[in-house]
């Protein structure tokens, strides 16, 4: 059998996961930082944690744990504060140089200076817009003063009322003028409107206010720029001004010292002046001096971030090992692949010999008893194919991995619903784009929705080139027919049959527009009896005729359940090769065999209908025929012209009993036999071991119990012990046996197949629909936009068309079609292709490299 099904995919890497091994390490403790350090360069041993049972702050290396998470907060404060300087940190790998005990305490001392500047720097700024908005008070107020006395001069010559604004200070005659105050400030504009009214509300009247916009200041609280307003509030009584300095506060005003006389003013003036400028000098040299401290953490910022990052992962891998303090050992259990178990040994004793110990690492197989993880070495062509199939499950250890196959049926699939060579040029040409430009786009941040495009830009291309073959055979560029590979078969005719000729004795079909035939010269299309098709594709005389549609519908409906009948094979056909691999010989007679004659008894035979359909040109109404083969088996043909194979109605019944008999096949012997077994083995634990080795079988300490072991108990033996069936899930591995569970699951599984036949069939149904309506759309676009524009015979209006024809074509078809046909291509094969056999229920190897530390950082892992 094996032979038999041998088609070369064993050679394939992506076929199956790569073979684990599961070692046991034994690390001296002088080296144990160095060997991981080692391993973690080599990146290809995914450690096991030995220590579950210990919280992080029991662990052996937890106060390093500390001490380097502490560090990388310093580093992100330093980064916050390069970042804000706006600098960009040099971007170099870590050389290692540094011991961590010097990084760590310099630092400490980086950041205790970087705050101490930031510190003085923030209280320097404060006073500095302190004096400024002090000397802006000084200015405006005192210009309210000047006016002020302006006008008591004046109303010293003029007798009468005075006016509302007169002042308050220096009135002849008035014994109360010592008692008047006054406070200046300033106060964001904003708040002016609201700040008057609560003061004229609180001393009911009984003060003065004068304010002046001054423009945009700093505040010296927030260190903003706001726009600000200057007052004056003159007063009587110690309980209006306690009422204004509270307002004052509740609104945020600045309030500064003013002296009323202006020989004071200009002293107060000056200094304030002086004060300025030296200022302005202390605080340049602190900005100097900080920037340059700022530009020496950028220069060093990402290699001590990376050498942080590396301490962290190796403490974290230290804390996974056990330690043996009798002989001051670390043990270690790792993960590694066979192929790859060379290099890591070489790694090691690489790193014995540059360790000043000299100790080598004993490394040293172990047979595992849980399942191994699933590793497929993949390139950047394969990866984006193996990311859509790990987005729906990882697969189990060593089963097959449906990228092989889905790296050609998924672009095939959307290129079905896709189909338009004039698009896929455009597709083409991005993801050359992308190719081509990879070195450069690879090492720029291209935000999450260009990165999305990025990663897939091998998909991208694939789907390109598919939908440009597709499209050559639907004979369509831009919904525009072609005649690449040549003008219709068609030709025009009399009503006698004869054709019709021109002056010079001619056929004329090629001369004319086939609709001419009808409309110009009433005659008639046909192909002539003994005329071969076109050569490659669609016949272009279909377009825009009535019957475009019945026809291209007729076409793609039944092409799409030729591909997805096929498809959904190829899924059973791979459940084979998984029981093969897995001697589960219980799941290929009474899951595999049953599942093929059902699927293919029915619509395999609906499939072979559809070819000799076409083959023979036959107008047999296939409905009629699938329909009827249920109701009326081996009725329903009425007209013996309607027989597509001879003895077609026999031949239905069969298919159809056979393909009922399949459903108990599937449903009932597999549970039974495992009872079976299950109650042979539980007599068999009554006799001695050694005849209970030899009935059923022992794990054995060899090359092949180490690679397979957990993935042949989730799969089931055909052969031994048995508690084993072909799903991996878990009735009767590693618990007791339960029949019922058992019989549910099976029946479940055997319901789910046969009503899935029905449903998947009809959801492969969709490629049909897709590629009708982006038929539909780029011809609406094509007719009533481009060519409206063009039959307007103006060229304003060629433009716009054009310009609008662009628009939808990149917009909606290239944009949102193409996102549609990708997710109905997806779907496909996540639910009717992959659930024929694919568990995707493992786990992927998740080495401890250095390479890779980066983005478990920034997924929150390290």
């Amino acid at each position: 059998m094996d032979k038999l099904l041998d088609f070369g995919f064993q050679n394939i890497d992506l076929w199956r996961s790569e073979e684990m091994e599961l070692v046991r390490l034994l690390i001296p403790s002088e080296s144990a930082h160095d060997t991981v350090a080692a391993l973690g360069e080599v990146g290809l041993l995914q450690f096991k944690d030995m220590n579950t049972e210990k919280s992080a702050f029991q662990r052996t290396y937890a106060n390093q744990v500390k001490r380097c998470d502490e560090m990388a907060r310093r580093l992100r404060f330093f980064t916050e504060q390069v970042e804000k300087a706006g600098l960009t940190p040099t971007v170099h790998s870590a050389s290692g140089k540094h011991e961590l005990d010097d990084l760590e305490s310099r630092l400490e001392e980086l950041e205790k200076e970087l705050i101490s500047m930031n510190e003085n720097t923030e209280r320097l700024d404060r006073t500095y817009n302190e004096l400024v908005e002090l000397q802006v008070v000084l200015e405006h107020a005192g210009k309210f003063f000047d006016k002020a006395k302006a006008s008591v001069r004046a109303d010293r010559d003029y007798a009468g009322v005075q006016e509302p604004d007169a002042p308050l200070l220096e009135v002849p005659g008035q014994d109360k003028v010592s008692r008047i105050g006054f406070v200046a400030g300033t106060i964001p504009a904003d708040k002016v409107m609201g700040f008057e009214r609560l003061l004229f509300r609180a001393t009911r009247g009984n003060m003065f206010l004068r304010q002046g916009s001054v423009g945009e200041v700093k505040d010296p609280i927030t260190n903003e720029t706001v726009s600000k307003h200057v007052f004056v509030i003159f007063f009587a009584g110690d309980r209006s001004r306690t009422k204004i300095m509270k307002i004052c506060e509740a609104f945020g005003a600045n309030r500064y010292p003013f002296p009323d006389d202006p020989a004071r003013q200009r002293q107060m003036d000056s200094e304030v002046t002086a004060r300025i400028r030296e200022l302005q000098t202390t605080v340049d040299m602190g900005l100097k001096h900080r920037k340059a401290l700022l530009q020496n953490l950028a220069a060093n910022l990402d290699e001590w971030t990376s050498l942080v990052r590396r301490e962290k992962a190796i403490y974290h891998t230290l804390n996974k090992m056990n330690v043996d303090v009798t002989s001051k050992v670390l043990v270690a259990e790792a993960w590694v692949p066979t192929i790859a178990k060379s290099d890591v040994q070489r790694a090691l004793r690489e790193s014995a010999e540059n360790s000043s110990t000299q100790l080598n690492v004993i490394m040293q197989p172990v047979v595992a008893h849980g399942q191994p993880p699933t590793y497929f070495r993949t390139n950047k062509f394969t990866a984006a194919f193996q990311n859509i199939v790990d987005s729906y499950g990882v697969a189990k250890y060593r089963e097959v991995n449906p990228t092989v196959l889905t790296l050609m049926t998924f672009p095939f699939l959307f290129s079905v619903m896709f189909g338009d060579f004039g698009h896929a040029i455009l597709m083409i040409a991005f993801a050359a784009l992308l190719v081509w430009k990879e070195k450069q786009l690879a090492k720029q941040d291209l935000g999450d929705m260009l990165q999305l495009l990025f990663g897939g830009r091998y998909v991208i291309l694939l789907m390109g080139i598919f939908s440009f073959y597709l499209g050559l055979i639907y004979n369509e560029f831009f919904s525009m027919p072609t005649v690449i590979f040549g003008r219709t078969k068609f030709k025009c005719y009399h009503g006698d049959g004869s054709e019709i000729v021109n002056d010079f004795g001619e056929p004329i079909t090629n001369t004319i527009d086939p609709r001419d035939c009808q409309m110009v010269y009433e005659g008639v299309l046909k192909m002539p009896p003994d005329s071969a098709p076109l050569v490659f594709g669609v016949d272009p005389i279909w377009h825009g005729r009535k019957t475009e549609l019945p026809y291209l519908n007729s076409m793609k409906m039944k092409m799409s359940i030729l591909l997805g009948v096929a498809h959904m094979n190829f899924g059973i056909i791979n459940s084979l090769y998984n029981n093969l691999y897995f001697r589960d010989w219980l799941s290929v007679w009474c899951e595999f065999v049953p599942q093929m004659i059902f699927l293919n008894f029915i619509f395999g035979y609906l499939c072979i209908l559809i070819v000799i359909k076409w083959c023979t040109g036959k107008l047999t109404d296939l409905y009629h025929v699938m329909i009827y083969m249920f109701l009326s088996p081996g009725g329903g043909f009425d007209d013996p012209s309607q027989i597509l194979i001879p003895g077609q109605p026999g031949l239905q019944v069969f298919l159809l009993l056979v393909a009922f008999v399949a459903v108990p096949w599937m449903l009932l012997p597999k549970p039974l036999i495992l009872k079976k077994r299950h109650e042979a083995l539980e007599a068999a634990k009554g006799q001695s071991s050694v005849e209970l080795t030899q009935n059923y079988g022992a794990l054995a300490d060899d090359e092949e119990s180490r690679h397979r072991p957990a993935a042949a108990a989730a799969h089931g033996d055909g052969h031994g012990g048995g508690h084993g069936g072909g799903h991996g899930d878990g009735h009767g591995h590693g618990g007791e046996f339960n029949f019922g569970e058992v019989m549910v699951h099976q029946m479940i599984h055997t319901i789910e197949f046969a009503l899935g036949a029905v449903s998947n069939t009809a959801s492969y149904l969709r490629l049909w629909a897709l590629s009708l309506a982006h038929s539909q759309l780029a011809g609406v676009f094509y007719d009533r936009v481009l060519m409206a524009g063009i039959a307007a015979n103006n060229v304003g209006a060629m433009i716009i068309a054009f310009f609008v024809f662009a628009c939808a074509t990149l917009g909606v078809l290239m944009v949102m079609e193409s996102l549609s046909a990708f997710l109905h291509a997806l779907r496909l094969h996540w639910v009717e292709y992959q659930n024929k056999f694919y568990k995707g229920d493992g786990y992927k190897f998740m080495p401890f490299s250095f390479a890779t530390l980066k983005q478990l950082e920034d997924a929150g892992q390290l």
